[in-house]
């Protein structure tokens, strides 16, 4: 075979070659895109389903204290990431015990930092409380509890104390981590002071983050996560589809 074969068909092997690679990716997004939005789907059940198994409503004429308010969320309860003026906020609606959530923290995380730091985003943060059948011990209420208690503290370490109760997020149908082990990610994070220890192991926000959660599905959301991009849905929370979001609301 000539050098002019040769060359030819080499090109025509690495041309061939791309093509399978581009395929694969594209397979490999489509995938992660349908088991996100089926796992979001199978946690809206759940949401919707919350309050015939719901069993620490409390009674109707049951006299309750006001819920205390923290400092540090926004006028409906978000918690901030970025600059408070951004005119492209991402609102995320989580529950700390939901395994889509984590997958979309894994997945999408990594893209909402990146565009968090170079200014085209702001992130609000919507701590509830939706899974605490799925835990022993309410693990639901005490995690998002936990994040205004460090949000309230410092701000500045709590992306990534976020990040760090994903990554040890417990089993469904365990006791989830304890208050100690709670307070233990948050002291790692940098929220180490003994005032965000008793908010924890106090339960200071449950219930805020109660009534929270009860807005949050009165408002319409009926999966976990649930993300918008200024308030227009994101069905596709990929970081493919979340950059499409965010350009088209520029």
């Amino acid at each position: 075979m000539s050098d002019s074969s040769k060359k030819k068909a080499q090109a025509a092997a690495a041309a061939l070659q791309g093509k399978k690679d581009k395929q694969r990716r594209t397979l490999i997004q489509v995938a992660v895109a349908v088991v996100l939005i089926a796992l979001v789907a199978v946690v809206g059940f759940n949401i919707a389903s919350k309050d015939s198994d719901d069993t620490t409503a409390t009674p109707a004429g049951t006299a309750t204290a006001p819920a205390v308010t923290p400092s540090s969320v926004t006028a409906d309860g978000a918690i901030r990431v970025g600059a408070a003026d951004a005119k492209v906020v991402v609102t995320v609606v989580e529950d700390f015990q939901c395994p889509a959530c984590k997958q979309f923290e894994s997945i999408s995380g990594e893209t909402l930092t990146d565009l968090v730091a170079d200014g085209t985003i702001a992130i609000d943060y919507k701590p509830i409380a939706i899974l605490d059948r799925m835990s022993s011990t309410q693990y639901s209420t005490r995690a998002a509890n936990a994040s205004i208690c460090v949000a309230d503290s410092n701000k500045d370490v709590w992306p990534a104390w976020h990040t760090a109760m994903f990554e040890q997020q417990p089993a469904e149908g365990g006791d989830g981590l304890t208050d100690d082990e709670l307070v233990a990610i948050a002291t790692a994070a940098g929220a180490d002071s003994p005032e965000v220890a008793s908010c924890i192991t106090g339960g200071t926000y449950i219930d805020y983050v109660a009534s929270q959660t009860q807005s949050v599905i009165d408002g319409g959301v009926t999966g976990t996560p649930s993300v918008s991009v200024n308030g227009t849905a994101v069905s596709n929370p990929t970081p493919d589809g979340l950059r499409a979001a965010i350009t088209a609301a520029q």
